[in-house]
């Protein structure tokens, strides 16, 4: 946006600041709340402090510094007040659980660590972030984020000082922390949408079974190497003779990988489904539902838990709805999905929610080359948070104002 749509915006970014930064007591600390969103906002191939201040005519590069990196002011907050404006006019279909890297030089930022970084592709020195966002056809805003703490940093007591994590916060898996974020979002009073996530997560049992344990419904990609028997595959106990330790129940065929299970009924099984309209046309492709009994070490330790135990376990696996994809033209099905909604659920609806990802390279696309999330040059926890937090609220802000329909679209 250019300087003077920025001035159009001016009073309702005012109002939108007074809501969201509620929390902030000091009246003056929310005044440097709206000049960083201008400055985030406003045009310019940098949104760091810097060039943001001198692009701003009420920019004081000190008092952002300081506003940013050491003011104490609660991000938690205002995340929940942000999310809680923002969501219900989104009306989100999903939850999107996505992660998201920044590559970074040295390592003093907070949580960086040579580690698989998306952005570039491979393994280099980045910080992580796990982020949880609302999304619709129509639109989509991230709810709340978790930066990522490598093992190594647990220990690294120097490292942690400098940069200021907190002392309750360790390391903690990808996708523990995603459950942390969903928790979250319905502790604050948002309703919970039918979870989706990439492979990343959606490979991981444990975080399927948490899912399922908190009544939440998903749709998660994985890869066509996961194990699972066919629906009808019936385990069987083999014969004891009376004496020493009775022999476990178990299927008598080994479980297969998803591509074989999906290509067994043929190309024929598939039906073509449009899951939405693109800027060239409807979106569509070819898909089959099944019914399989997901298999694996992990698999078959919940069900024994969730039985009680070894002894009254009957050995029989829980079911689970596979959507699998077979575009025209491929030799074999190449996309799958697990889901705990019924195989009898509408064969367009599951394709849309399985899709629904695409909304949120959308949301990333904005928040990177547009708002400036990667621009962050601080180093510390709470600057980081901070300026993640500032970034979302005008990305929120934003999506308000174009879901409006009074409102002017900016140029």
């Amino acid at each position: 946006m250019d300087f003077g749509e920025i001035e159009e915006l001016r009073g309702e970014l005012a109002a939108f600041v007074a809501e969201v930064f509620a929390s902030v007591r000091r009246k003056d600390t929310r005044g440097w709340g709206d000049c960083y969103l201008r400055g985030l906002m406003l045009d310019g191939r940098r949104k760091s402090i810097q060039p943001m201040a001198e692009r701003l005519p009420d920019g004081e590069m000190q008092a952002l510094q300081q506003f940013v990196n050491q003011s104490p002011w609660d991000h938690t907050a205002v995340l929940r007040a942000v999310a809680l404006k923002t969501v219900p006019v989104v009306d989100p279909m999903v939850w999107v659980i996505d992660d998201v890297s920044f590559p970074k030089d040295g390592k003093m930022s907070v949580g960086v660590a040579r580690q698989w970084c998306g952005a570039l592709g491979k393994q280099s020195n980045c910080q992580v972030a796990v982020s949880l966002h609302a999304a619709s056809d129509a639109a989509s805003v991230p709810i709340s984020w978790r930066l990522f703490v490598p093992e190594e940093w647990d220990e690294d007591l120097e490292r942690r000082r400098r940069t200021g994590i907190p002392e309750e916060i360790r390391h903690r898996e990808k996708w523990r922390l995603a459950l942390d974020l969903i928790d979250e979002a319905i502790a604050w009073g948002l309703a919970p949408q039918v979870i989706v996530a990439d492979a990343g997560y959606g490979q991981n049992t444990a975080f399927r079974q948490a899912l399922a344990d908190r009544g939440l419904d998903f749709i998660v990609a994985v890869r066509a190497d996961e194990s699972a028997h066919p629906h009808d595959a019936v385990p069987t106990a083999p014969a004891w003779s009376g004496t020493g330790r009775k022999p476990a129940v178990r299927y008598r065929t080994p479980a297969l990988p998803l591509k074989a299970l999906a290509a067994e009924a043929g190309r024929r099984a598939y039906r073509q489904a449009t899951w939405r309209k693109g800027s060239r046309g409807p979106m569509r492709s070819r898909f089959a539902v099944h019914t399989v009994r997901p298999a694996g070490v992990a698999t078959r330790r919940f069900a024994m838990a969730k039985a009680g135990g070894s002894a009254a376990w009957d050995g029989v696996l829980p079911t689970a709805t596979l959507l699998a994809e077979w575009p025209t033209g491929e030799k074999a099905p190449t996309d799958y999905w697990l889901t705990s909604l019924p195989a009898d659920t509408p064969l367009r609806k599951l394709a849309r929610l399985a899709k629904m990802r695409w909304r949120i390279e959308h949301d990333y696309r904005e928040l990177k080359h547009g708002l400036g999330l990667d621009h962050f040059e601080g180093r510390t926890w709470r600057g980081w948070h901070h300026h993640t937090t500032l970034v979302t609220a005008a990305h929120a802000f934003l999506t308000l104002h174009r879901l409006d329909p009074k409102a002017t679209a900016p140029a």
